[in-house]
């Protein structure tokens, strides 16, 4: 099962603290707007997240169609694909992809531990 790209979605008190701590670690501002409350940041092929008061946990973040520069790549599995092999292995969707449609569409599973797990398509 190819998910895409990873990341984790952080969710931050301070998107201004947060961003100055993520730099000192040698991150870098890849996408986002911080005046919106998130921001993209990468080191070498580490990426983050960092959501201000848009969810409540951390959320590991699997983007089917993107490379760790969230550029697009030509062959991959949409994420209505990946929802019907996720339920074929018995995996329970709490939030699913509309079937019907094509383009930009997400689900969302949560691992044994309550961990939630994000398959966000932008494309």
């Amino acid at each position: 099962m190819k998910l895409g790209a990873f990341s984790i979605s952080l969710s931050v008190k301070d998107i201004h603290k947060s961003k100055a701590f993520y730099e000192k670690l040698g991150f870098d501002a890849l996408g986002g707007d911080p005046a919106q409350n998130w921001l993209i940041m990468k080191n070498e092929n580490c990426v983050i997240g960092l959501f201000q008061g848009m969810f409540e946990k951390n959320i590991l973040t699997f983007n089917p169609g993107w490379n760790q520069n969230a550029e697009n790549i030509d062959s991959f599995t949409d994420v209505r694909e990946l929802q019907k092999q996720l339920k074929e292995n018995g995996i329970n969707i709490l939030s699913e992809a509309d079937e019907t449609s094509e383009g930009p569409e997400s689900l969302t599973i949560e691992d044994p531990d309550g961990n939630p797990i994000l398959i966000d398509q932008h494309r």
